[in-house]
C-alpha cells in the first residue's frame, strides 16, 4: 500500500463518485452506473475488503471472474454486459485515483474483455503436480497447521474460499459415523443471516466426502493446532483466528504465499533475488508471477478430475458449478491431452 493513499471504504468512495458525476451525466446514466457499482460493493463485502487502498491486480481479476459467473446477479453475464460492468469499474477507479484512494494508473489494470471468441477466459491454473508438491511440503514441515488444512481442503474438496470459510467444526463428520455415511465427510451449509452465505445459496448446500488421510489431518489440527474461538454468532469456525472466523482475504493470502516456488523449494524460476523481491513481503505475495489464486486451485482440481475422466455430473455436484461453467472456466487440459483421452474411447485409433 502506498504511503500517498488515503484510506477510504468502498461504499464511501462510490457515493463520492456518484456525487461527482451529477453535473456531467444524465439521470439514467447515473442510475446505471450506481447499479453496476452495487455489484462491486457486494463483492467487496463478500471478500472483507474495507479499504480501497488494499486492492491489487489479483483482486480485480477475482472480481471479473465473480461477476462473469453470476456474482450479484445469480446469472452468468453475457460478454457485452460484463464489458459494460467493467467499463464502469474502470471509470470509478480512475476517479478513485484522482482522490488518492488507489494509485493514479490503477484503473488501467481492469481489462475490458472481448465480447466474442472466449478471450475473457483465463488460462491461469495450479498444475496438479505443483499442488501435490505443496501438499507434500506442508505434510512434512507444517503438518496439521491452519495453512495445511486450508490448502488441503481447497484442493481435495475443490471448494470456493467462501465455502471453506463457512465451515464450522460441527459441520464435519471425520469419523464417518453419521446416518447414511460410508466414510468421512464435510457439510457446506448456507447461513446468510450469520455471515457465511454460499455462492449459489441453498443450491450450494451439500456433503463432500473426504479421504481418511484428509480427515486425520483435520482431526489432528482441531485437537492440537486450531485456535479455539467463536464467531459473532457463537459458532466454532473450522478456520479460526483469535478474533473468530478467518477472512476471505487472509485465506487468499495463504494461497498466494504457498504457491510461490521460493516458499516450498530453493529456486526462483524468475531469476529474482529473494532479498529484493517485492513478492516476499506480506500483502505483496500475489505479485509473484507464479503465485496462484483460489480460482486457480479450483481450475487445477477440475483439470485433475478431467484427466482421470471422473463423471462430469459427480464433479459438478462436488464443486458446486454447472458442467458448462466448469468446462468453460476451469478445464485447463491442453488440446493434445483432450485428443489423447478421446483416443482411448475410439475402437480404430
Amino acid at each position: 500500500m502506498s504511503d500517498d493513499l488515503e484510506p477510504i471504504a468502498p461504499a464511501e468512495a462510490v457515493e463520492m463518485y456518484i456525487e461527482a458525476r451529477q453535473d456531467d451525466c444524465t439521470e439514467n446514466t447515473i442510475e446505471g452506473q450506481y447499479y453496476r457499482l452495487q455489484a462491486f460493493l457486494a463483492w467487496c463485502d463478500e471478500e472483507d475488503i474495507t479499504n480501497l487502498n488494499e486492492l491489487d491486480g489479483r483482486d480485480l481479476y477475482a472480481y471479473r471472474v465473480w461477476r462473469r459467473e453470476g456474482g450479484y446477479s445469480d446469472t452468468e453475464l453475457a460478454g457485452a454486459t460484463l464489458r459494460g460492468d467493467l467499463a464502469t469499474l474502470r471509470a470509478f477507479l480512475r476517479f478513485c485515483g484522482e482522490v488518492e484512494a488507489v494509485p493514479p494508473e490503477f484503473f488501467d489494470r481492469v481489462p475490458l474483455p472481448s465480447v466474442s471468441g472466449g478471450a475473457d477466459v483465463s488460462a491461469s491454473t495450479l498444475d496438479p503436480d505443483r499442488a501435490q508438491a505443496i501438499l507434500e511440503y506442508l505434510q512434512q514441515f507444517e503438518y496439521a497447521s491452519k495453512r495445511h488444512v486450508i490448502v488441503l481442503l481447497l484442493w481435495h474438496a475443490g471448494c470456493r474460499v467462501g465455502a471453506l470459510r463457512a465451515l464450522d467444526v460441527d459441520d464435519l463428520d471425520l469419523a464417518g459415523d453419521r446416518p447414511n455415511a460410508t466414510g468421512p465427510g464435510i457439510k457446506f451449509v448456507h447461513r446468510p443471516d450469520e455471515g457465511t452465505p454460499l455462492k449459489n445459496k441453498r443450491k450450494s448446500e451439500r456433503w463432500n466426502t473426504i479421504s481418511e488421510g484428509v480427515a486425520n489431518v483435520i482431526e489432528d489440527y482441531i485437537a492440537s493446532r486450531r485456535t479455539e474461538a467463536e464467531d459473532d454468532y457463537g459458532r466454532r469456525p473450522l478456520i479460526s483466528t483469535r478474533y473468530g472466523r478467518m477472512s476471505r482475504s487472509a485465506i487468499r493470502q495463504e494461497l498466494y504465499r504457498v504457491t510461490r516456488p521460493c516458499w516450498y523449494n530453493d529456486g526462483c524460476p524468475h531469476d529474482r533475488d529473494p532479498d529484493e523481491c517485492e513478492a516476499t513481503d506480506d500483502g505483496s505475495m500475489s505479485k509473484c508471477p507464479s503465485s496462484r489464486s483460489p480460482h486457480d486451485v479450483r481450475s487445477g482440481r477440475l483439470t485433475f478430475y478431467r484427466l482421470r475422466e471422473v463423471d462430469e455430473k459427480v464433479v459438478s455436484d462436488r464443486m458446486d458449478a454447472s458442467e458448462e461453467i466448469l468446462d468453460k472456466h476451469y478445464d485447463r487440459r491442453s488440446e493434445r491431452q483432450k485428443a489423447e483421452q478421446r483416443r482411448s474411447h475410439l475402437p480404430d485409433v
